[in-house]
């Protein structure tokens, strides 16, 4: 039975107690939605690869990963852990170090050259997608893993998009995003590079493709529009990024640099600035509350020396002097006061406010363009126009991240395929989420987690070298079996143990147990001794019968 055929559980202080017809209520085995699963933009089954990794049987966690994401080296160094904020761990001492079991998975998949196992008989169709980010390559893979034919066009002489371009070395090295991307095109992928698509129309039309897939990223910066002059070296992130990706970085060393934004991509951008020996300053107009970046970037950028200043919004470059507007906020909303102060700069780099570069697609009346380069999509992922659907930072919202790109991917694969199949998607129910309340652990739970080495910030600045390194094999395998296996049963026995009829049957490793209900009181002492909540007892039905 599914936590979805469940009704509202029963008191378990108020019953009557009796075998069979006697019983006011009975147990059932269901499989909620752990929390970490819930959480997870990528879809990821956690629980389920979790499970794999306690065994020490990595493969085969992988393969489960890739069902969903086929990134975990890149996913366990750069995704912002949504998982870890919902894990019902937090209860009890700290957050199952996810990615960081994924990372450990993922790059021993690289060091022993692990393919992808999947069987796809070839449709037959044809699938264009403009860009090479996180999202385009995961609309690739997913739809090449249905066994139809994916090209991808990307603009850049590298893909990767953002991976490649936005990410330093220091958080995910080169090499292992360029394997993750071999093992794609080793499925039958292709990409052109050095191509940017202007007409999308014709390039549909000469390709014969029967679909499209619109994932180009957001690599614009936001004009401000403030007066400026040539005293300070003036950049976009994006920019900024092009000349570090070609050496071309002496403009930047040992300078004083102001960097205007408050997202991951100004903090990523200050500390390389940091590494070229900069004194790095970054000014955000908002408060903390209102700054995109997630506590623990900014934590580390501060720990480099990064001078961080909030509720500083940019008004105009002057006589090498970046002058800056004292803020506050209203109403959710920075507004300026009137009044200023200025700061020195050799170098400003504009890092504020993320867009995508659609103007190619404006001339497609059927595509609802913003202001900002995304596009609007129906409930099928699919813009005005029919066959040509869109994702990742193609999609309004400030809410950005490589896993939401991937997750975005994966979705839109599946309405392409049902799209292909003259059929419609429709999304399986999801089981409610097992909380922590409901769960009965019985057994001790003291397992500290296995945190990850860091350089020191006086050692990081003065290399590219991944400043968080990864477990050890023991290491990983020891924070797998931190995981409580919420809402799914784990065969620990607990209720076979506790049962004072008997009437719990084992039915063999993998294939967990069934109730003998001709045995059964309704007791509930299985359900108060199921740590994970997987048993739920729920009301006797008017005529019940023996599942034995």
């Amino acid at each position: 039975m599914s936590a979805s055929d469940i009704t509202k559980p029963v008191d378990l202080t108020s019953h009557a107690e009796g075998t069979g017809p006697l019983r006011s209520r009975q147990p059932v085995y269901v499989d909620f939605m752990p929390p970490c699963n819930s959480a997870c933009p990528a879809g990821e089954n956690i629980q389920a690869w979790m499970a794999f990794a306690q065994a020490g049987n990595y493969q085969e966690a992988f393969q489960k990963i890739l069902e969903d994401n086929p990134f975990p080296a890149i996913m366990g160094r750069v995704c912002v852990k949504p998982c870890e904020t919902g894990c019902n761990r937090n209860h009890i001492d700290d957050t199952v170090n996810i990615h960081a079991v994924e990372r450990f998975i993922g790059d021993e998949a690289i060091r022993q050259k692990w393919p992808v196992r999947f069987k796809a008989k070839p449709t037959g169709k044809r699938i264009l997608i403009v860009g090479s980010g996180p999202s385009g390559l995961s609309a690739a893979y997913h739809l090449a893993r249905m066994g139809h034919t994916v090209e991808i066009f990307e603009a850049d002489c590298q893909p990767g998009g953002l991976l490649w371009k936005g990410v330093p070395e220091y958080r995910l090295p080169k090499e292992l995003l360029n394997a993750e991307i071999e093992r794609i095109l080793q499925m039958g992928v292709t990409i052109r590079l050095n191509y940017k698509v202007t007409d999308l129309l014709a390039e549909k039309e000469n390709g014969n493709f029967d679909a499209v897939y619109l994932g180009i990223g957001a690599q614009l910066i936001q004009d401000e529009n403030i007066p400026y002059d040539s005293s300070v070296l003036i950049k976009d992130a994006f920019g900024f990024f092009n000349d570090v990706a070609t050496s071309n970085t002496a403009a930047y060393m040992q300078k004083k640099v102001v960097v205007y934004g408050g997202g991951k991509l100004a903090l990523y951008l200050s500390r390389i600035l940091k590494r070229f020996g900069c004194e790095v300053s970054v000014f955000f107009p908002g408060d903390k509350k209102m700054m995109p970046a997630y506590d623990y970037e900014t934590e580390d950028a501060l720990a480099e020396g990064v001078d961080i200043q909030l509720l500083r919004g940019l008004s105009m470059v002057k006589d090498r002097q970046v002058v800056l507007e004292n803020m506050k906020v209203e109403k959710g909303k920075s507004i300026g006061t009137g009044t200023f102060e200025n700061t020195e700069a050799d170098v400003l780099i504009i890092a504020n406010k993320q867009e995508s570069d659609a103007d190619f697609l404006r001339n497609i009346e059927a595509i609802k363009v913003n202001a900002d380069g995304t596009v609007v999509i129906d409930a099928q992922r699919m813009t005005g126009f029919t066959g040509i659907f869109a994702g990742g930072d193609m999609l309004p919202g400030e809410n950005r991240s490589s896993t939401i790109a991937i997750g975005h991917g994966k979705k839109a694969a599946r309405y392409i395929n049902s799209f292909l199949e003259s059929s419609t998607y429709i999304k399986p129910d999801k089981h409610p989420t097992a909380g922590y309340r409901k769960l009965h652990m019985w057994y001790k739970t003291d397992a500290p987690q296995k945190e990850q080495e860091k350089q020191a910030p006086e050692v990081a600045i003065q290399n590219f070298e991944e400043v968080i390194s990864g477990l050890s094999e023991a290491e990983a395998r020891f924070e797998a079996q931190r995981c409580l296996s919420c809402g799914n049963c784990f065969e620990c026995d607990g209720c076979f143990g506790a049962c004072p009829e008997d009437a719990i049957i084992k039915l063999g490793k993998g294939n967990r147990y069934k109730f003998n209900l001709d045995a059964c009181t309704g007791c509930g002492v299985c359900y108060e001794q199921c740590p994970c909540h997987a048993i739920e007892m729920i009301p006797e039905p008017v005529n019940p019968v023996s599942n034995v």
